[in-house]
């Protein structure tokens, strides 16, 4: 990549609103820059920018990088470098995005060196992807993991160059780059076919790491088929898994339009317990009734392992409760003392069943005391 560098007015540069990391927000391609600096500031670290900028200027050394497409001056490197300079010159995006004006006030000296910025122009985006793949990857500016995907998937369908090279060039191990690229084919395949929208999803933004590490599990692997699916295959999920796949991005992702909550609030354990339900016939069609995603993992768990579960966890929540007792309950609330009643007798009913199959085993004759006392 040539390394010419010009200078261009702030005006005459415009955003990419095919950016990768600015893409997963689900915006148009001709979205106003108002909308762009608005997720820029909000959610990646603008201000940190503006603040060095008031401080040191802006660095020659770095300058941003262009590609001339329709006529405008697009810049497919430096967007929050670009949207800190706009909202510098420009500080009525304080007042229309809700952030402090008091940021953006900088000294002549360096206001007058914004209003024309470094640019290197590119002839097209390929020639550029090596730098910008290293530099957002592995090096000093990482992207998210939706936004690598974006990019490897950008360099591998548009450009032709293999999964193998482009992990090769950005310094990344081939598996990653594998999983990443697989990940967004199995999202767009399925949008190919209409069984899910990214514009649907009940978050602002696609949390694509859920799909991407949920693929490197055997449960969503069998789920769709794809344990012997090449990675760098463009639509990966077989026809007869089409309905696994529209419901999986549904639990994942939630939908709007049919009004489904996204069941992975956490990675941990939510992912892990979403990957035993689809294992198990019984936990799937349960989930699809409506089922709370941990009520169908219990059903996708063995009956032994799930009944010492909760007896563990009911054990603990009163020993929790008993803690409590001296400040929690002041002998007022009768229906405390109802539940109270309730639980014991809940309580003596177990152990008595317990007991009477343990003692059958044990071949020992019926004895009305207890065995065991309280541990």
């Amino acid at each position: 990549m040539k390394r010419e560098i010009d200078y261009i007015s702030t005006d005459e540069l415009s955003f990419d609103p095919s950016n990768p990391r600015i893409s997963e927000f689900n915006i148009s391609s001709n979205a106003k820059d108002e909308e762009i600096i608005s997720i820029l500031w909000h959610v990646m670290g603008v201000e940190e920018i503006v603040l060095s900028i008031k401080a040191s200027g802006f660095f020659d050394n770095e300058p941003l990088i262009a590609i001339k497409e329709k006529g405008k001056n697009i810049i497919i490197e430096g967007s929050r470098r670009l949207a800190a300079v706009k909202c510098i010159l420009n500080p009525i995006y304080a007042d229309n995005l809700g952030f402090n004006k008091n940021l953006l006030t900088v000294s002549s000296e360096i206001r007058k060196q914004l209003n024309e910025l470094p640019v290197i122009f590119v002839k097209k985006r390929e020639d550029a992807w090596k730098f910008i793949g290293f530099k957002h990857i592995n090096g000093p500016a990482k992207w998210g993991s939706y936004a690598k995907a974006q990019y490897i998937s950008q360099i591998r369908n548009d450009f032709g160059i293999s999964l193998e090279e482009i992990a090769s060039q950005i310094g990344d191990t081939n598996k990653t780059v594998e999983k990443l690229y697989q990940g967004l084919q199995v999202i767009e395949q399925a949008e190919r076919l209409n069984l899910f929208d990214r514009r649907d999803i009940q978050a602002s933004r696609l949390y694509f790491s859920h799909l991407y590490t949920g693929l490197n599990y055997d449960g969503f692997k069998e789920f769709l088929s794809l344990k012997d699916v090449p990675e760098d295959k463009k639509n990966p999920v077989p026809k007869d898994k089409y309905n696994n796949l529209e419901n999986l991005l549904r639990w994942l992702f939630g939908s709007k339009n049919n009004d489904a909550p996204a069941l992975i609030q956490s990675q941990n354990p939510d992912l892990r317990h979403l990957e035993a339900v689809v294992k198990n016939k019984e936990s799937i069609l349960a989930l699809k009734d409506g089922v709370a995603l941990f009520q169908a993992y219990e059903i996708s768990q063995p009956k032994d392992k799930t009944f010492e579960q909760n007896l563990l966890e009911a054990k603990r929540a009163l020993q929790k409760a008993q803690s409590y007792l001296t400040e929690g309950f002041d002998g007022k609330d009768e229906s405390l003392l109802k539940h109270a009643a309730t639980i014991a007798q809940i309580a003596e009913d177990l152990y008595d069943s317990m007991e009477q199959k343990w003692k059958s085993l044990q071949g020992i004759v019926e004895q009305k005391k207890r065995i065991f006392g309280g541990e």
